[in-house]
């Protein structure tokens, strides 16, 4: 079985597909400005975009891994964000922890493994 790789440097790739399932590399935003809304809004819009490079959608995610700075502080709004993102019946098997991000200035990251079609 072949693996295919998508947005790959010498560290990582954003996606990565093998047999029928998609890999995402953690996701951030790029706007480190925005509070978490905001940045959990551009975060699940890289994930829809990178999904679809790799031939699937947000329907099809098996699981997601959430890390946020402060889960007291942010746990609620990024859930709100996440509720209204994500269509009723297809959620997935999920774990939100609170984690020190790679950036001071990041509140969220989110890593997704889906299946294609």
């Amino acid at each position: 079985m072949s693996i295919k790789r998508l947005h790959s440097n010498k560290r990582m790739s954003q996606a990565v597909i093998h047999d029928r399932f998609v890999y995402l590399a953690g996701q951030t935003c790029q706007d480190v400005e925005g509070n978490i809304e905001k940045q959990t809004k551009e975060v699940l819009a890289s994930i829809e975009k990178y999904l679809s490079e790799a031939g699937t959608d947000k329907t099809r995610i098996l699981s997601a891994t959430i890390y946020l700075k402060n889960i007291e502080k942010d746990f609620e709004s990024m859930n709100r964000i996440w509720d209204t993102w994500l269509p009723e019946g297809v959620t997935p098997a999920r774990a939100t922890v609170e984690a020190k991000l790679c950036e001071p200035e990041l509140l969220v990251e989110i890593c997704i493994v889906a299946c294609l079609p």
